[in-house]
């Protein structure tokens, strides 16, 4: 992830940055502000905060408190949740560099 998004038309495509405010976020998710704080608090996902001090959320936050919503929908602990998602990002990053060495090879 990108600690400083950059602004203007290139930040459109890019995954990091912090486009969304939370309610906009929580509509998108169908799901509730609480859901998205307690990802926060179980450190899933720490989103930006404006100079207002809102929290703002960025496309891959939303993929993975989408998947987080998906699975505790499905009967899983947030915590638990919380922890297969994290592992999923890992192996997917893992996989991508793997890849990325055989091309080079």
């Amino acid at each position: 992830m990108s600690s400083t998004p950059t602004t203007g038309p290139a930040s459109f495509d890019d995954d990091d940055y912090p486009a969304f405010t939370m309610g906009r976020a929580a509509d998108m998710l169908g799901t509730t502000p609480g859901f998205l704080r307690s990802l926060d608090e179980a450190k899933l996902i720490t989103p930006q905060r404006s100079e207002g001090g809102h929290r703002r959320y960025s496309r891959y936050q939303l993929r993975l408190a989408a998947r987080a919503r998906e699975l505790v929908d499905q009967g899983t602990a947030l915590e638990a949740a919380c922890r297969i998602i994290i592992l999923e990002d890992q192996l997917a990053e893992a996989l991508r560099i793997n890849e990325e060495r055989r091309e080079q090879d």
